[in-house]
């Protein structure tokens, strides 16, 4: 646009910048054309890289404060057809000073030796006349230029001591000029360090990432990124030759200066984050402290209007979820944990946004324990608030996980553990949005507890925890027992839940680790393998005893061992017995012998009386008028007979006692030598075709070279295959103990109940679990012990010979057995007939022939059921005082009971 005035046209335009006190870079309103333009007839000290002459500076501050970024109106007077035909005149401001009269008026300027020329116009020559007035009033007065002294401003082009100075001006705000932009991130500040020393130097604006303009450096053209000009174009428009403000912060790695950049109306990182021209970076998040959120809040307004690099930003949809409640019921690892949600589903989530200590790291790995520790005390069982942040894809063997970031009584789990030291921050990619929204406090925490040698980042690792496994042996097992058992409620710490009964234990200040099996009840089984059957509520009941027990800080009493080196006692979980707990739902039944024994009686019958009321759990067809008025009860649904009947029982203390008698057809498998215990087969017709037809399979599928592959480390409690070594025939096996330095397995014949130990060359899959699984067949040999008869355990001797009398007189033969007392576990008591006893055709009652032949005595305090039994109990004393008086068997030596 231009007028005309006096015969001189009269342009309008914007001031870009200014190069001294008497030049000035124009740039057109309406097509942005850069042109240069000097204020007619004076001249400005100059500046100089290599020096500048006295109140350069200072000249031109003066005019770059008049003009830049301001519309002004100008007239060229003349032009110089030189280098690029400069053009000379006058300056209007909007505020109607001229231009240079008001530089020439303070003193910033002086009139050129050369102005007067013989072809100047009388407009000149009037302008002129004016310029020279003001040039003597402000010599006389001083002013500028025409001071006697000062002016001379020493600039530095470079900082000899880059972290010296961010050490000295670290987090103050300097005074500064922008004297070019490079990149949006980037411009060239100088820097008023003091009235008479300038620093100019490269600057990185603190907390973003612009996008890279062109570059044709070293050769090799390198072009912009999208909207790179447009960037440059923003900061240069609003902040080139402005008077900013910089705090310092920090050195690049190339020891530039990272600095705020604020101009009067804020930071140039904010406005520019707000029009999507450039992006946070992670890198100045621990300088930048708690203003890193709000350059982060301005990034997502660019993100969520979609502007500028987020033109084609969609949105995480996992981000946009709300938080949800949950309970933590598993720390999986230092950076994962199991939630069980308010609306009743479990999933696993992976902590946002960090990682816990790496497992192979020598520095890092004995750290995870401890991390997964910190992690149980403070979540297990606690209700947090999860928000989801995004989901990681697949990677390293794990699947496809969600990430997010979880609250626990308003404080971020996940800045927990880093302030810690027991977790490191990831790195994210630029274009990664699935990370926490506490991100910049995370890095900050990380970079503390890096400082101060917290946790994994202390100079020397701790020594890696270990645990001594007490039930690999029965061995091991019964010694720690011993010790044990010493103590009341031992603390301890679930570690695995194995069924609704049945516990992996750590005793951290034993250093022990076991097996703990409830005393007292008897919960149903859950399935080991997807190819195993649960018994009815057994998984139910694990299920239950994983959301209650799991992880959680629990108190042990330690009664005794099983023979598999289990630790069988009771566990408490906030001070309540957890058997308690498992019969209130309705998850197990009370074994009474046990319970009474334990002096926990009360509570447990109770308690399972209350699920019976309730109809839970296993006791859900519960029936009580199916209860006579002697003392009838329904038995124990978990414990029913062979013939799979559980009528006519009697409750005698909670255990069950036949009211009528119950023959039947055995067959003795199995005399244990150490208690005279029973293994029996039923030879019903249907028992005995289906254990005939099993065998015959197995024997043909264990014949075929393709199921010849042996077991190696077969685990405790697991049924396969093993060869009997009588007679090189396979059979279904029961894992009871192993010896790893033998390689040998003792094993319990589950079909007969015979047991020997086997090389693990001789042991094999069970085969399909269809067709030879204990769902197909469960195990035939049933558990029984001989009514009214107690055996000298004590007396190896006389027990043997109680054994061999047993195994001649009924192994293997085919027998009545007389069921007179059903135990809630399964196992029975038996009186054994022999209807051919000892080859006379007569019947023969087994169990007083023991008594009989001084092997057994009866037991001086009877059970209620044996005492139940009418005379009975005294048909039995009337034979042993034969035997005594006969001095048979133990009583060789006269009357035991005497002492």
């Amino acid at each position: 646009m231009s007028d005309t005035t006096k015969g001189r046209n009269l342009f309008h335009a914007k001031v870009k910048s200014v190069l001294s006190g008497d030049t000035l870079v124009l740039a057109s309103l309406e097509s942005g054309q850069e042109r240069l333009f000097s204020l007619a007839f004076v001249s400005a000290p100059k500046l100089q890289r290599d020096g500048e002459e006295p109140f350069a500076f200072h000249s031109r501050d003066f005019l770059r404060r008049a003009t830049v970024g301001k519309v002004i109106q100008f007239v060229v007077h003349y032009t110089i057809p030189t280098g690029n035909k400069r053009e000379y005149g006058t300056v209007t401001l909007q505020s109607g000073e001229e231009l240079p009269a008001a530089c020439v008026a303070d003193g910033w300027v002086k009139l050129r030796e050369e102005s007067r020329r013989k072809d100047m116009s009388e407009s000149s020559d009037n302008l002129l006349n004016e310029l020279e007035r003001l040039q003597a009033k402000a010599k006389a007065d001083a002013k500028g230029v025409w001071a006697t002294q000062g002016g001379i401003i020493e600039n530095a082009h470079e900082i000899p001591d880059p972290k010296g100075f961010v050490q000295k001006f670290n987090c103050h705000d300097l005074d500064a000029i922008v004297e070019r932009v490079l990149t949006g991130d980037r411009m060239i500040l100088r820097l008023l360090v003091s009235p008479s020393k300038h620093i100019q130097t490269i600057v990185t604006v603190a907390g973003i990432r612009a996008p890279k303009r062109a570059n044709t450096a070293e050769g090799r053209e390198q072009p912009a990124e999208p909207l790179a000009n447009e960037s440059h174009q923003f900061v240069e428009t609003r902040l080139l030759q402005r008077s900013v403000k910089a705090t310092v912060l920090g050195l690049t790695p190339q020891s530039q200066l990272i600095c705020v950049v604020k101009h009067p109306n804020g930071s140039i990182a904010d406005f520019l984050l707000k029009e999507g021209l450039a992006q946070c970076t992670d890198f100045h998040s621990t300088l930048l402290g708690p203003q890193m959120k709000t350059l982060r809040q301005a990034e997502t307004h660019a993100k969520n209007n979609r502007l500028g690099l987020f033109k084609g930003h969609v949105e995480s949809k996992a981000s946009s979820a709300g938080e949800v409640d949950a309970t933590v019921s598993r720390i999986v690892r230092p950076d994962t944990i199991s939630v069980r949600m308010k609306s009743g589903g479990e999933k696993t989530v992976q902590l946002s946004s960090i990682r816990g200590p790496k497992p192979k790291d020598e520095k890092q790995g004995p750290h995870e324990q401890d991390a997964k520790e910190f992690l149980r005390k403070k979540l297990i069982g606690k209700h947090v608030r999860l928000s989801t942040d995004g989901v990681k894809p697949p990677s390293e063997g794990f699947p496809e996980r969600e990430v997010a970031t979880i609250l626990a009584g308003n404080k971020n789990v996940a800045l927990m553990l880093v302030e810690a030291g027991y977790a490191s921050v990831v790195r994210h990619r630029k274009d990664d949005t699935d990370r926490s929204p506490y991100y910049d406090d995370l890095i900050a925490a990380e970079e503390a507890a890096q400082t101060e040698q917290r946790g994994m980042w202390a100079s020397k690792a701790p020594a890696a925890k270990s645990y001594q496994d007490y039930s690999e042996s029965l061995q091991k097992a019964k010694i720690q027992s011993s010790v044990l058992q010493r103590q009341k409620k031992v603390p301890a710490v679930i570690d695995y839940v194995k069924s609704g009964s049945r516990f992996t234990v750590l005793i951290p200040r034993e250093n022990a680790k076991l097996t703990f099996v409830l005393s007292c009840i008897r919960a149903p089984r859950s399935a080991r393998n997807p190819n195993e059957k649960a018994e009815p509520f057994g998984q139910e009941a694990h299920d239950f005893a994983n959301r209650r027990c799991l992880q959680r800080d629990v108190e042990i009493d330690v009664e005794s061992t099983d023979k598999q080196g289990g630790f069988i006692g009771t566990l408490y979980i906030n001070r309540e017995n957890f058997a308690k707990l498992l019969l209130e739902e309705g998850y197990a039944t009370v074994h009474a012998y046990s319970a009474e024994q334990s002096g926990h009686a009360t509570e447990l019958f109770a308690a399972e009386q209350k699920a019976k009321d309730a109809r839970k759990g296993v006791w859900q067809d519960y029936d009580p008028a199916a209860e006579e008025a002697d003392g009838e009860a329904v038995p124990d649904p978990m414990s029913s007979n062979t013939n799979g009947t559980t009528n006519g029982t009697s409750s005698t203390n909670g255990s069950t006692a036949s009211l009528k008698p119950d023959y039947r057809d055995i067959i003795i498998s199995h005399i244990d030598p150490a208690t005279c215990a029973l293994k029996f087969q039923h030879i019903a017709p249907t028992a005995s075709h289906a254990l005939s037809s099993l065998m015959s399979a197995f024997r043909t599928f264990h014949l075929s070279p393709s199921s010849s592959s042996s077991v190696t480390a077969p685990k405790t409690g697991e049924i396969l295959a093993a060869k009997f070594s009588e007679d090189g025939e396979w059979y279904r096996a029961r894992i009871r103990r192993n010896d790893r330095d033998a390689q040998t397995s003792e094993v319990v014949f589950i079909d007969y109940g015979n047991s020997e130990s086997v090389p693990w060359k001789n042991i094999r899959p069970l085969g399909p679990a269809d067709k030879f699984g204990t769902a197909k067949l469960k195990p035939q040999a049933v558990d029984a012990q001989l009514s009214f008869c107690q055996f000298p355990t004590v007396n190896k001797e006389y027990m043997e010979d109680a054994a061999a009398f047993l195994r001649e007189n009924v192994e293997g033969k085919q027998v009545v057995g007389s069921v007179d007392f059903v135990e809630k576990d399964g196992g029975l008591w038996l009186t054994v007939f022999d209807p051919n006893g000892r080859g006379k055709g007569v019947e023969v009652n087994v169990n007083e022939e023991v008594v009989a032949e001084g092997l057994a005595m009866v037991p001086r305090k009877l059970k209620g059921w044996e005492a139940g039994k009418g005379d009975v109990p005294k048909k039995f004393k009337e034979r042993e005082e034969e035997a005594k008086g006969a001095r048979m068997g133990m009583w060789e030596y006269g009357d035991l009971t005497e002492d």
